[in-house]
């Protein structure tokens, strides 16, 4: 081997390589559409394909690229397809992407402000100006009590503001002597998986979880939830903690934050608010009555990674008392000290959540913020929304669908009047087909389906597309139950 052989990629192989990552990546972007939504492939199919040992010797970039379409490809569900309609949308956009690109370059770990003074301060920069982009209370800005954070998802988020609400609630001693079994937060039946995991993970159990049943539009009932508080009281229990949500990831359903912060006042707990989708229509100021309330909160979140164009993973987090967030969360070992830490003039995010180290994510959510400017955002969320509710009136205007749950933004369920075997059809055949892929819940015991609008270049005609192949697939499923 030649001595000078250092095995590493030149900064000249590094450009060469790079602008032809770029190049596939746009050429991706451009064919998007026409690939299957939903992979195709059988479990275990692509490790088949994958050699049984690693290779001795470096291989050439082009070759990688090669198995990146061959092999890796056909493994993919498009979550950038404009004819991606399941679970949430997880859009990404060129900007997100080149922000991302920037700080993999850059390779900051900004666990510390002094660590990179540009990744703290830019991340608290741009956390302020959402706060006035979505119209949230000014307790949330760095420069009151309050403050934010990139977290990695809206779990994350939820789990960090529930460890608040149980140091906050045992002035601080669960933190040293761990939980007693008392500790009771509350969620609705509605309310994300998350929320059980983060009970478990506190210490709180899921058996201390409390899920409050929920009204005829699966919003949480707040009179239910303060019987709930007031019989856990009587049995010597401690509540600590509500989590209301903002478009529930079921049915998108809108829970009353204003009543149930009236709740949470009366008994001191700490009303968190999960807006992890949905928060992203404040942009907008005629939805921000769907959150009314939120003014009463200690804490609120929502994903620009889900429909404001900031490819994964980037959750903003925010609470109304910094220093109860700090106080849960914060060990100071030798080798972290610092004299910008000691001056107490800095943020070290080190403290706002559960891991240490933390990637420069503003970089991301600062292109699209500067790329799109509010007005762009804006643009595209109206037009999601106006594309569900045609969506929805298509629905409604069929003798054979109905909606089945309140559409207010981008989400749309509904099912076929024929049964949970006929959606099940029309759902299967769908997504087989690769033309789109919808997912399914289930409300009032009924599988029902979900088309969900939010992708970064859904445009009408893959919506006026999808609601024709659910009607074609709809037919298909009816002669097949008429024959059989």
């Amino acid at each position: 081997m030649p001595e000078d052989k250092s095995f590493h990629m030149t900064p000249e192989e590094f450009r060469r390589y790079g602008h032809a990552v770029i190049d596939w990546i746009a050429d991706y972007q451009s064919r998007v559409e026409s690939l299957p939504v939903l992979s195709q492939v059988k479990p275990g199919e692509i490790r088949a394909s994958l050699p049984a040992n690693p290779p001795a010797r470096g291989e050439a970039f082009a070759a990688v690229m090669k198995d990146v379409e061959k092999i890796i490809l056909p493994g993919v569900t498009h979550w950038q397809s404009p004819n991606f309609f399941g679970y949430f949308p997880c859009n990404a956009s060129g900007p997100g992407i080149l922000g991302d690109l920037l700080s993999s370059g850059l390779g900051v770990q900004g666990m510390l402000w002094s660590t990179s003074p540009a990744c703290t301060e830019l991340e608290t920069h741009v956390l302020d100006w959402l706060v006035s982009m979505l119209g949230l209370p000014e307790k949330f800005l760095s420069s009151s009590t309050g403050g934010g954070v990139i977290q990695d998802t809206a779990s994350s988020a939820a789990l960090c503001a529930l460890l608040a609400a149980r140091e906050r609630a045992t002035n601080y001693t669960s933190n040293l002597k761990g939980c007693d079994g008392r500790i009771v937060a509350y969620a609705s039946t509605q309310t994300h998986s998350s929320l059980q995991k983060a009970a478990m993970i506190a210490g709180i159990g899921s058996e201390n979880l409390r899920l409050i049943e929920v009204d005829d539009r699966f919003a949480m009932r707040a009179e239910a939830l303060a019987k709930q508080i007031e019989a856990d009281k009587r049995a010597g229990l401690k509540p600590s903690f509500v989590c209301a949500t903002v478009g529930t990831t079921s049915s998108n359903a809108m829970d009353p934050i204003a009543e149930i912060a009236k709740v949470c006042r009366q008994h001191n707990l700490w009303l968190h608010v999960d807006a992890a989708m949905s928060g992203t229509a404040m942009l907008c100021p005629e939805f921000r009555h769907l959150q009314n309330g939120v003014e009463f909160a200690d804490s609120y979140n929502f994903n620009p990674h889900k429909w404001m164009f900031t490819n994964f993973d980037c959750n903003c987090f925010w609470v109304a008392d910094r220093k109860a967030l700090i106080q849960t969360l914060s060990i100071l070992p030798e080798y972290l000290r610092n004299q910008a830490t000691e001056s107490g003039a800095v943020i070290d995010y080190r403290d706002w959540h559960i891991q240490l180290g933390r990637r420069f994510r503003s970089l991301k959510l600062w292109f699209v913020i500067r790329h799109y400017g509010v007005e762009g955002l804006q643009y595209h969320i109206r037009e999601h929304v106006r594309l569900a509710k045609q969506f929805a009136a298509w629905v409604r205007d069929d003798k054979n669908f109905e909606l089945a749950a309140p559409a207010p933004l981008n989400l749309v369920c509904f099912r076929h009047k024929g049964g949970d075997a006929v959606n099940q059809t029309i759902m299967d055949g769908l997504n087989r087909s690769g033309d789109l892929f919808l997912t399914h819940t289930k409300l009032d015991g009924k599988l029902t389906l979900r088309l969900c609008i939010g992708q970064t270049n859904t445009q009408a005609r893959h919506v006026e597309n999808a609601w024709k192949r659910i009607l074609q697939e709809a037919e298909k499923a009816g002669e097949h139950s008429r024959s059989a």
